[in-house]
Formats: C-alpha cells, sequence, structure tokens
C-alpha cells in the first residue's frame, strides 16, 4: 500500500509548515503530498488565515522536486473549470507533471458565504460538479490545433484552443464521496482514483462495491481505477507518545484509534492491512499537527516498510 501526506492547512499554516512537510515527506519516500482546499478554518480561527490551495502547490511545484502533488478535495464551487484546467496544467508543467487534481462539488456553506462564493443547492452543485468534469477533461484531451466546445446548463465553453496542455497526458482526477448513485457514476466516467475519507471498514466496502458496479454497468474494468482511503494519523513509540500526539491535535486515543489510524506502529500496520484485504491500495495520512516532523519520520521507517 502507498502511504501518501494530506494536511489540512485551513485550520492554520503558513506556506513554510507546508514546504517543511511536503519536503520531509519527500525525503521519506511518502508517495504524495496532498492539500486540502477551504478558505475557512473549522473550529478554530486558523491563524495566520487561509490559503489558496493551486497558489501554494504552484510554489510546492519549484520547491519540490519528485513528490507528487494534488487537492484533497478542490471545491468544483470555488472556481470556473476552464480557468482551472489552467491553473492544473500549469502547476503539472511547474512540477514536470507531479499533479494530481481531487476534486468535489463542495460542501462548506460557511466559507463561501464568508469569502462571497456562491453555494448553491446540493442537486446543483452536483449539476455543476459534473459539467466541471466534462470541460477539464474534455480541455485536457482535445489535440493541439483542435477546438473543444461544451453546452451545458450552467457552463458553456466554445470554439476553446483547450491549452495549455499539462506535461502528463492527462493529470489524475480524483473523486470521492459516500453518495449512492451521482458519485460512483460519475467516479466510473471520469476518476483515475476513488478515494473514501474517514470512514470505517464497512462503509468502505459497501462503497467501493457501488462504484465497482457503476464501472462495470459503463463497460469499465474496475482494475483500472486507483482505490483508496483517508484516514487522520496519531502513531506513537509508545503510548505516552500516542498520548501526547493525540492531545496536540485535540482528540482522544480511543477516539482516534476507531476513526483514524492511531496507536503503536504494529497497530496501524493491522488496520492498514485490513483496507488493503477491501482493495484500498493507498491511505492518504492526515497529518493535523505540521510542526511534528519526527511523527513522518517514525511512520516512514516503522510503518510504511511493512504495508
Amino acid at each position: 500500500m502507498e502511504l501518501r501526506i494530506f494536511t489540512e492547512p485551513q485550520q492554520g499554516a503558513t506556506y513554510d509548515d507546508l514546504l517543511a512537510v511536503a519536503r520531509t515527506a519527500e525525503e521519506l519516500g511518502f508517495g504524495a503530498f496532498f492539500r486540502s482546499d477551504h478558505y475557512l478554518g473549522m473550529g478554530t480561527e486558523g491563524l495566520p488565515g487561509p490559503s489558496d490551495a493551486w497558489t501554494t502547490l504552484a510554489g510546492l511545484a519549484r520547491d519540490t522536486s519528485t513528490i507528487r502533488l494534488g487537492t484533497m478535495m478542490t471545491s468544483a464551487t470555488f472556481r470556473h473549470p476552464g480557468p482551472l484546467a489552467i491553473q492544473v496544467a500549469n502547476v503539472d508543467q511547474m512540477s514536470g507533471g507531479r499533479v494530481e487534481l481531487g476534486i468535489g462539488a463542495g460542501w462548506f456553506a460557511q466559507e463561501h458565504t464568508a469569502y462571497g462564493i456562491p453555494f448553491p443547492s446540493t442537486g446543483e452543485r452536483f449539476d455543476r460538479f459534473e459539467e466541471q468534469l466534462a470541460i477539464i477533461t474534455g480541455l485536457w484531451g482535445t489535440a493541439v490545433g483542435e477546438r473543444f466546445t461544451h453546452r451545458g446548463t450552467h457552463y458553456e465553453v466554445i470554439d476553446s484552443p483547450a491549452l495549455p496542455k499539462p506535461t502528463q497526458a492527462r493529470p489524475p482526477v480524483l473523486i470521492g464521496g459516500l453518495g449512492k448513485k451521482r458519485t460512483p457514476e460519475l467516479a466510473a466516467r471520469y476518476a483515475d482514483e476513488f478515494n473514501l475519507p474517514f470512514v470505517d471498514e464497512e462503509t468502505t466496502a459497501a462503497q467501493f462495491a457501488r462504484v465497482r458496479a457503476a464501472c462495470e454497468a459503463q463497460d469499465r474494468d474496475p482494475a483500472t481505477m486507483t482505490w483508496s482511503n483517508a484516514l487522520v494519523v496519531c502513531v506513537g513509540a509508545d503510548e505516552a507518545e500516542v498520548e501526547r500526539r493525540a492531545k496536540a491535535i485535540g482528540r482522544e486515543p480511543e477516539e482516534l484509534r476507531t476513526n483514524g489510524l492511531a496507536g503503536s506502529p504494529d497497530e496501524v500496520v493491522d488496520k492498514l492491512r485490513r483496507y488493503a484485504a477491501l482493495g484500498a491500495e493507498r491511505a492518504y495520512l492526515q497529518v493535523l499537527d505540521l510542526g511534528d516532523l519526527d511523527h513522518l519520520r517514525l511512520i516512514a521507517t516503522e510503518v510504511a516498510p511493512h504495508v
């Protein structure tokens, strides 16, 4: 199983904080550095304030060398699809082809009202999300010298030159969530990877099965999909260290053991293996204390070699 690092900078982080984590993750051999795409802290002021996901990733594209970079998840409400396709292609070029686009319909109403971003109904958000997926992948997939047109309910893209092109033929697209119908259908049609955030093994098995069925209904081999989970991580060499790390993020060790990846390295390895048995090929480790780089070192030496 590939382990990736996933951060939540809206909770409070500078660019230098994120760079330190990304460079440490790169040095330790983690598969990727991902960040959330949020403009408002949750339960905190998030000082010094939010940072824009794609601005941050542009900086990291130049300040790192090998680690893959992405969002989990970019909100389709934040950006028009054409400019977003350009942004991602630009950052992919800047990174030498290391970018991945996690994208979702958007859900956090308060951050929209806090920064003047329209927040339509759930149905409309999913309709816009579907059109965004069609436009972004369509722009990237249009051959140089040809034109791309999309006439939809919410977006019209007419006679676009579909430039610039990313360095990768197509940056991987990640879709995730627990919707029982539209989410699996959209994932089967557009996603390179399907991700489940913060869910237990039973929920993982059920939702993976829905997405596999949606793939088969569209004559897509489910083996062409990458399957992943995102889980908060809190590992300690001993119980005192587990308790210290849990306290630092305002959580209880037993709650984290139930709802995340917590405990000794052996405990975390055992749980990751159970997710792997359900089909998960990647785990995004949600790291909430960005100053604790020794946490990453412990995971790299005591967990990663065993999963």
